[in-house]
């Protein structure tokens, strides 16, 4: 018995709507990738495969993606902001731009982890830490006859005209945490004498936190102000460069994640929030190389993470420098005495 064309039609679209609803029945999510690009597609690829979430994944440094949940604060496109550094995030909810959030990992996660959730009401949270240093190209400064520079001011001295590039703190969160790193290290405004006497001697303000690392392993700059994981990923590479943690002391990051106040996907945000803080997935970010030390205690840290027990680090205040007033301040400034001057 032949069945009828309409039969048969019916059959198809209802067969059709069926699967196109268990697709979506799946979820979607839609999150802001701060991090290195290779660590953002792990984390997308695996999420996927795991929950069965379709995950649509932009990738923009730490400003921009802060200037961009501003933009979009009236009509959120983005659920989740992983990644990048802590300021910003901090920034971002005390602009009531994220949503409250409490994961059930928090008590398993480090203390400066923790404390970032406490200190943004659990907007935010820590997922990553890295230091600040520079690196350098053994084999370029040799050619030129240049010393090894072993400290922030000598990045100062003539003798570097040219040889340096680190990024725009107002689109870099790696940026900005520098800057911040200099004020608390120097006073503010023995930092921007100290940043106006730099300013000579860099090359290019990048628009991306790593590209520093990344011109100086090609041999485009000898030094780049970057967090040190970015240059240990450049080494692991074959790159002639150098770790430098600076006489003086240094800052560092907390990596953070957030969920956008008003998203669209929010059950697919708190499964995200979930998974991203599990240790088996931070264990993960070895293996694309990224080397920040991961917040949950459980997880493996990579031999080639910086040791924090080892490094002269300040005691970086989150609070004061991701606030929106120190923050606006700050890079104000930059822009008026720094940026505009000749070079």
């Amino acid at each position: 018995m032949k069945k009828s064309p309409l039969i048969t039609s019916m059959a198809i679209a209802l067969f059709a709507a069926t699967s196109a609803s268990a697709v979506l029945a799946k979820g979607k999510l839609n999150v802001l990738c701060s991090a290195d690009t290779d660590w953002c597609s792990l984390m997308e690829t695996r999420f996927e495969q795991e929950t069965g979430v379709k995950v649509s994944l932009i990738r923009k440094s730490s400003g921009e993606g802060y200037a961009q949940l501003r933009a979009e604060s009236k009509n959120p496109k983005i659920d989740v902001w992983w990644g990048g550094t802590g300021d910003p995030h901090l920034q971002a909810a005390k602009e009531n731009l994220t949503q409250a959030y409490r994961s059930k990992a928090l008590p398993n996660l480090l203390d400066w982890a923790q404390n970032q959730s406490l200190v943004s009401d659990n907007r935010t949270v820590g997922i990553y830490a890295g230091a600040l240093g520079f690196g350098y190209n053994e084999d370029l400064l040799r050619k030129k006859g240049l010393p090894a520079p072993q400290c922030w001011k000598d990045l100062a001295d003539p003798m570097y005209k040219g040889e340096v590039q680190i990024a725009n703190p107002n689109s870099s969160g790696t940026a900005y945490t520098a800057l911040a790193t200099f004020v608390q290290l120097f006073g503010e405004e023995n930092s921007f004498e100290y940043l106006a006497k730099l300013h000579k001697n860099v090359s290019q303000y990048t628009k991306s936190g790593s590209a520093p690392i990344k011109a100086a392993a090609r041999g485009e700059t000898a030094i780049g102000i970057v967090f040190m994981h970015d240059i240990m990923k450049q080494v692991k590479k074959g790159f002639p460069l150098k770790i430098v943690a600076p006489c003086e002391g240094t800052g560092y990051e907390v990596g953070s994640m957030s969920i956008v106040k008003g998203a669209r996907h929010l059950k697919e945000a708190k499964m995200w929030a979930e998974f991203a803080l599990r240790p088996d997935v931070q264990s993960l970010a070895q293996t694309v190389n990224a080397f920040q030390v991961p917040s949950n205690q459980a997880s493996t840290v990579p031999p080639e993470a910086p040791n924090f027990d080892e490094l002269k680090l300040i005691d970086y205040d989150f609070a004061k420098y991701g606030s929106v007033a120190t923050r606006r301040h700050l890079l104000q400034r930059w822009d008026d005495e720094i940026k505009s001057l000749a070079r």
